[in-house]
């Protein structure tokens, strides 16, 4: 039998302002997303749909969740399989169309990370443990656009 996860969070609207939802312009954008241990995360709605554009809107977490599935899967693989990570960054881009009614959806999410390696002869396969860690993502495996992957492999100077 499978083992099953469950994650619970809380979200806590704080835009109220005193008149609540009155109309569409009245209210903040702005909440709270709290779980038992990390930091509260203040999050509000994409600019262009009157949120705080310094805080956290919905759209870029889920950009961040697939690349950080993406991260945590690869450097799990690549100290199975004798590769030596030494430095990792990306710098992901999702792409979201709106729709007439006023809903939309994501289109894609291209992952773009950078990856030193120790050795050269590590990086053939540091390239491709990409595929096997866009496969084994849990977050990427619950979406229903495409996650595509454009790594680029350095060797750390000797």
């Amino acid at each position: 039998m499978p083992k099953e996860h469950s994650y619970e969070v809380r979200v806590t609207w704080t835009g109220a302002g005193g008149t609540g939802t009155t109309n569409y312009r009245a209210y903040g954008r702005d909440h709270e997303v709290t779980a038992g241990g990390p930091p509260v995360l203040l999050g509000s709605s994409d600019p262009a749909f009157r949120g705080d554009p310094q805080r956290w809107n919905p759209e870029q977490l889920l950009v961040a969740s697939l690349a950080q599935c993406h991260l945590l899967w690869y450097l799990h693989l690549c100290a199975t399989s004798g590769v030596v990570v030494t430095a990792y960054t990306d710098a992901p881009r999702g792409t979201m169309a709106e729709t007439a009614d006023g809903g939309g959806h994501f289109t894609e999410v291209v992952l773009r990370p950078e990856v030193t390696v120790a050795a050269a002869e590590m990086a053939e396969k540091a390239a491709a443990l990409h595929e096997a860690a866009h496969r084994l993502c849990f977050i990427a495996n619950s979406v229903n656009f495409p996650v595509r992957h454009e790594p680029a492999i350095r060797v750390a100077p000797a």
